[in-house]
């Protein structure tokens, strides 16, 4: 079992940048990549970005594409969103996720940070 904690969301301005952290902890040798989805009110939960664990290869949706930057610490338990050039429609909640595998759905998720922008 693999338990995953966000933090770093807040309130900011548009045009602002905010960093949110996802640290991963019990069987996170058993991860095979690590995302970021959100969820604004009235609104499917959405993909924003993701990383393989070994290759650190990364994903993004076209609509933070250039904006957001996905990482992961030396010690590959932590994961980081850095979002740039924040928009309002950024707002909502975003949650970290783990794979375990090339084929299988996200399966362990956070409790969620909420990113706020204001216009």
């Amino acid at each position: 079992q693999v338990q995953l904690v966000e933090s770093g969301g807040g309130l900011v301005q548009a045009g602002g940048s905010l960093r949110l952290s996802c640290a991963a902890s019990g069987r996170t040798f058993s991860i095979y990549a690590m995302g970021w989805f959100r969820q604004a009110p009235g609104k499917e939960r959405e993909f924003v970005a993701s990383i393989n664990r070994n290759t650190r290869s990364t994903s993004y949706a076209d609509s933070v594409k250039g904006r957001f930057t996905i990482s992961m610490g030396n010690a590959k338990n932590t994961v980081y969103l850095q979002m740039n050039s924040l928009k309002p429609e950024d707002t909502a909640a975003y949650y970290c996720a783990a794979r375990y595998s090339s084929g299988a759905d996200f399966g362990s998720w956070g409790q969620g940070t909420q990113v706020t922008v204001s216009s």
